[in-house]
């Protein structure tokens, strides 16, 4: 590669691999295939070959749906790549296949320092039989309720982590007579009211599968959360409603709202927030101007607490391919540590502040990573910060039980089951027990096809 521009504190990200021979080549599969995103990683590989002569890295942008089906024509073929980046359901579901190799991605977190990274995320790619890591955590977002700090400072309410906490203030601050509602939780049949229940599912450990992979979906524990999540869609604005209704927030016409942290330009910037302040979505908006102060006046509460604490979002790592070339595979080893460096983690992660969170928290505590391109973590302040991304500590999902991944899952998912049953309750009135009992019914017919 030719060597490009950019400010990477190379004195930091010097490094000699006495134990890689000349020659080595890591060949390395990124999901980042903007342009942009994509040129940034490439700047970074080829500092690295900069400073590790006689190793060449070569970067090859996959699009993100198209992984599974790249990696088992590579597979298959005998061409797998050093080196991919990937989700975390990916990295388990890779590791039963057994082409990668977890003993080089164990050794990599170790060195790393295991106490370094968020333990949420490191059991998202954890094999616990083996006790090894099947992937190195890099990177994600996280979900949660975004609140109105200061009016839960006048109110005297505690922040909304609790179920009973929510519930209070979702009806302490809806006043539909002003316009004015408590919370937004999807109840449209689609894949943000899925994301939504997902997390207060887990938070009352009511998961789709037990360890052995059985259903368990229609279980009390998970009637309970649909009869909760029902109650709660009283206090959301009127009809089937999605992401979108985060226009009501902007506008300061809501207290409470799900949504990843993408959302964090959108609340910090005008530009960004232009969208949703407009008149044109929601017929009961008036409009509004941009409130400069509304990023500061705003905290996320990442972690949903009932039975146990429960943050939904997604993990992306370095998943290290099986590989009898002992150099490649020092080198790749060797390449991951490199990216895990504060420079290179706060480059990648600012391609997009608040999707690319990074997962030492040690990193993610720096004025560098605070000090994006376009200010927008600045707004929210050190400590805001630092509770969203803690909120990787206790990250679920509903695919991974005790460190064993369910691809079937992710075939549920994609028949959306779960926000048809979510509509059928919520919207349709139906009674939850019969809602539960068509979704069980639905998801049953995918498993033993």
């Amino acid at each position: 590669m030719k060597l490009k521009t950019l400010t990477l504190g190379l004195a930091a990200a010097g490094l000699t691999l006495s134990s890689v021979a000349q020659a080595a080549t890591v060949e390395y599969w990124t999901m980042q295939t903007q342009s942009d995103r994509l040129q940034t990683i490439e700047v970074m590989a080829d500092v690295f070959e900069a400073l590790n002569p006689g190793i060449e890295v070569k970067v090859v942008a996959v699009d993100e749906n198209d992984m599974p089906k790249q990696i088992a024509a590579a597979a298959a073929s005998n061409t797998l790549p050093d080196l991919i980046e990937v989700g975390s359901n990916l990295s388990l579901a890779f590791a039963e296949q057994g082409i990668t190799d977890a003993d080089a991605a164990t050794a990599v977190v170790n060195n790393l320092g295991k106490d370094r990274i968020y333990k949420g995320a490191l059991k998202m790619v954890e094999d616990p039989e083996q006790n090894k890591f099947v992937a190195v955590p890099y990177s994600g977002w996280v979900q949660g309720i975004w609140y109105r700090a200061d009016w839960f400072k006048e109110a005297g309410l505690e922040p909304p982590t609790t179920w009973e906490s929510i519930e209070k203030a979702a009806k302490y601050f809806n006043k539909p007579e002003q316009n004015q509602y408590g919370i937004l939780i999807g109840t449209k049949a689609d894949s943000y009211a899925e994301q939504v229940y997902t997390q207060f599912a887990l938070s009352n450990d009511a998961g789709q599968f037990d360890k052995e992979g059985n259903l368990v979906f229609n279980s009390a524990k998970q009637k309970e959360a649909l009869d909760f999540y029902k109650q709660l869609s009283e206090y959301t604005p009127p009809g089937p409603q999605t992401w979108r209704a985060r226009d009501y927030y902007l506008q300061g016409k809501l207290a409470m709202f799900f949504y990843s942290t993408y959302i964090m330009d959108d609340l910090a910037l005008a530009e960004a927030a232009a969208s949703s302040l407009g008149t044109s979505n929601f017929a009961d908006l008036k409009g509004a101007t941009f409130d400069p102060e509304l990023a500061k006046n705003t905290r996320l509460a990442t972690t949903v607490t009932h039975s146990s604490p429960s943050t939904f979002g997604t993990l992306t790592g370095f998943s290290i391919m099986k590989n009898d070339n002992k150099e490649d595979l020092e080198a790749t080893k060797a390449f991951v540590e490199y990216m895990n460096e504060k420079d290179q983690v706060v480059a990648y992660s600012h391609m997009a502040p608040g999707g690319h969170l990074p997962m030492l928290r040690d990193i993610a505590e720096t004025d560098e990573f605070l000090n994006d391109p376009k200010g927008i973590f600045n707004r929210y302040g050190k400590e805001s910060i630092k509770e969203i991304i803690a909120g990787f500590d206790n990250i679920k999902d509903f695919s991974i039980v005790d460190g064993k991944a369910f691809p079937k899952s992710g075939e549920i998912f994609s028949k959306q089951i779960i926000p048809r049953m979510i509509y059928s309750a919520v919207i349709e009135d139906q009674d939850t027990q019969k809602s539960l009992d068509w979704a069980e019914k639905e998801m049953q017919q995918i498993i033993t096809k």
